[in-house]
């Protein structure tokens, strides 16, 4: 693991080594958005990871899938993060905000005004989501008009800047995992007939102008993007064309020097490796299932850039320091993922407990 200690650059950040804290929702903000009183021992604890990518946090109202899912669009959404963001610097890390449009995936129960949830096409994901009154079906979003998808690029783009202001280093544009960004790419999410819809160019074309959008508010060295080439999450099928679709994204990102593109690889390698072809930016690789001792393969190849963890580093606050030294580590607690309060969030022991 030689290479994976090794200090990089993203952006206009150093960091210490190759491994980053991937973003996970945990469902613990308040009902208005502003980010739990936890969530900043809760990163701060972390700082050692070096970059955190923060749990996704909706750019407005219409953004919101989830219960208890943090905002970033309010003043007091700023507040809350800027708390946050102060305790990771202040214990030696970075953080970018995950800016997450969920789309279709949502419920009116959910969201602070109780609307139809919006999307490219009015298609239903076909799957259940949690609510106060338990799993529902997701019932059929509203269709975005033209004039809705220019509102929803400014939306992002506020929520860039007010994470800059919130003291973010820089934030991360979820296109992945079957949400709004994904729901443009997939097939059959995206029936539109017009110049967001149809061909392997139109398909793409949501993501990036959200992008450019981002770029131009805050900068492109403090803007990353997610992919999830393939995903089967909420119900996506991104279809025959769906690797072009990702290459074209792909190459129209990297016109714009981002400061790192980031990867949920799913098993497609061919595709993975005309990624890395494209990417001469930082690239992150966040492979599902991965064993511990394969934690530095993509690194030692060149494959990728930086090693994004998710539940390891949910579950060690000291994940840094047990790898280095080879010891044991705590198993995360599925049933604590989203349930709310300290535990499994703030008391997974250190080396040191």
């Amino acid at each position: 693991m030689e290479k994976m200690w090794s200090k990089t650059k993203i952006g206009r950040l150093e960091l210490p080594h190759r491994l980053a804290m991937a973003p996970m929702t945990r469902s613990r903000a308040q009902e208005d958005g502003v980010p739990g009183e936890l969530s900043s021992l809760y990163y701060s604890q972390r700082a050692s990871m070096g970059l955190i990518i923060s749990e996704g946090a909706q750019p407005s109202e219409d953004g919101q899938g989830y219960l208890w899912t943090p905002g970033i669009y309010t003043k007091n959404h700023i507040e809350g993060w800027k708390k946050g963001t102060d305790a990771v610097h202040n214990a030696g890390g970075f953080m970018f905000i995950q800016l997450m449009h969920v789309g279709r995936m949502s419920h009116p129960d959910n969201t602070p005004h109780h609307r139809q949830a919006v999307a490219p096409s009015a298609i239903a994901p076909g799957v259940e989501m949690f609510t106060a009154k338990g799993m529902q079906n997701i019932p059929v979003p509203r269709e975005l008009s033209k004039e809705d998808i220019q509102t929803t690029i400014a939306d992002f783009r506020k929520a860039a800047a007010a994470a800059i202001e919130a003291g973010a280093d820089g934030v991360e544009i979820h296109g992945a995992n079957g949400y709004l960004l994904n729901q443009f790419i997939g097939e059959n999410s995206n029936i539109r007939m017009d110049e967001y819809g149809g061909s392997i160019e139109n398909r793409a074309r949501f993501a990036i102008e959200v992008t450019k959008a981002i770029v131009e508010e805050i900068g492109a060295d403090r803007t990353g993007f997610r992919i999830s080439p393939g995903t089967p999450l909420g119900g996506i099928d991104d279809g025959e064309h769906g690797p072009e679709v990702y290459l074209h994204l792909v190459k129209e990102l990297a016109k714009l020097n981002l400061a790192y593109l980031h990867v949920m690889h799913l098993g497609n390698e061919t595709l993975l490796q005309n990624i890395r072809k494209i990417w001469m930016n930082p690239l992150l690789v966040n492979r599902a299932g991965r064993a511990l001792a394969d934690l530095s393969v993509d690194i030692d190849t060149g494959l990728a850039d930086i090693v994004p963890i998710g539940a390891w580093s949910l579950a060690n606050p000291d994940l840094v320091e047990r790898l280095k030294k080879g010891a044991p580590l705590n198993a995360p607690d599925p049933t604590t993922f989203f349930s709310g309060g300290s535990k499994g969030y703030t008391d997974y022991p250190t080396l040191m407990d």
